[in-house]
């Protein structure tokens, strides 16, 4: 099991290296022992070559390409313990007989919600007003800056919201808008029914133009074939010029180094991002230092409330159940299938 560590003082955090979602106990009972490392290097490679299962995180992943798989003999299930599987390549998995699941909902509520804090963020422009309240000392002089935190902040009412990915999370996410009066659309590989599209508030757009007309964009797809680097340099600078972009969806799905000349040019207004890549992200990510007021970032954390957390353990308790009785494991939560 490949966890993130927790200096929480509360020691009894799910998704933490020493609860390890309170697996052990249940485990140790059936004879079967149980590894949980914060090293997804040399480290793991090694507990890797006697594993039957992996457990790993999509906030703190485990890159499992071909090199590490051939090495992992005896592994025959990698459970995501979240939503988001895209650090294991499916057909690496498929071709070494390992299967691939994940915790399908556990952190629907939680990201919608968080994607709505971040677009309320950035519009007004609340993390240089908190910075400001928080000067002391030879800066508090400057810490009551009424008029320039006030400047750069807009209502969210009477904006346009373009949702890319109307999933579970991109339709909580647009039902959560509904009470802020905005102008809702919407781009999916599915269109939703009509009936749909009414109890959800939203309206489809081709993505060119949702692109074009919205103030703000929320990314809430997967990473998948045709979605890496979707929001790459043409398709940034054909946003509106001013206008701000929210991804708590995977760092990959926006380009690195094109996001940042968009915010240092002054095109977009800001970047609120909860996803990275690589992740953790390494100290020179150039999305830690990008100018100040121009971002709300956070370090994947939108899916991991307790809730969620609680979720999370659930189903990942489920999992390794049927796992060990040799039954299937429930069908909404297998990603990738040996037999497939």
């Amino acid at each position: 099991m490949s966890y993130p560590p927790s200096d929480a003082v509360d020691g009894d955090v799910p998704a933490s290296a020493d609860q390890a979602l309170g697996l052990q106990e249940f485990l140790s009972e059936r004879g079967h022992e149980l590894v949980t490392t914060t090293d997804t290097g040399e480290g793991l490679d090694r507990e890797l070559g006697d594993a039957e299962v992996l457990i790993t995180t999509p906030f703190w992943p485990v890159y499992l390409e071909e090199d590490r798989v051939s090495k992992a003999s005896n592994l025959k299930l990698v459970i995501t313990a979240g939503v988001g599987s895209d650090h294991t390549d499916p057909e690496t998995a498929r071709q070494h007989g390992i299967t691939v699941a994940e915790v399908t909902g556990s952190n629907v509520v939680s990201v919608a919600e968080h994607n709505v804090l971040q677009i309320l963020a950035l519009v007004r422009n609340f993390v240089p007003a908190h910075a400001n309240a928080r000067m002391t000392g030879e800066h508090a002089d400057r810490g009551w800056d009424v008029a320039g935190v006030s400047a750069p902040s807009h209502d969210l009412e009477g904006k346009t919201v373009g949702i890319v990915g109307l999933g579970a999370i991109g339709a909580r996410t647009a039902l959560r808008l509904k009470g802020f009066d905005v102008r809702t659309l919407y781009y999916a590989n599915h269109r939703r029914s009509p009936a749909e599209e009414e109890t959800l508030g939203v309206r489809y757009a081709r993505l060119d133009t949702l692109v074009r007309e919205s103030d703000v964009i929320c990314l809430a797809l997967p990473l998948m074939e045709g979605s890496q680097a979707l929001f790459g340099p043409e398709r940034l600078q054909a946003m509106k010029p001013g206008s701000w972009l929210v991804n708590t969806a995977r760092g990959a799905i926006v380009d690195r180094d094109a996001l940042v000349e968009a915010i240092e040019s002054g095109h977009l207004a800001g970047y609120a991002g909860d996803t990275w890549y690589p992740q953790p992200a390494p100290a020179d990510h150039p999305w830690r230092s990008l100018p100040e007021g121009s971002e709300a970032m956070t370090i994947h954390c939108s899916g991991m409330t307790r809730e969620a957390q609680d979720r999370i353990a659930e189903g990942v308790r489920e999992m390794l159940e049927a796992h060990v009785d040799g039954r299937p494991l429930p069908d909404d939560f297998v990603m990738v299938s040996p037999d497939s």
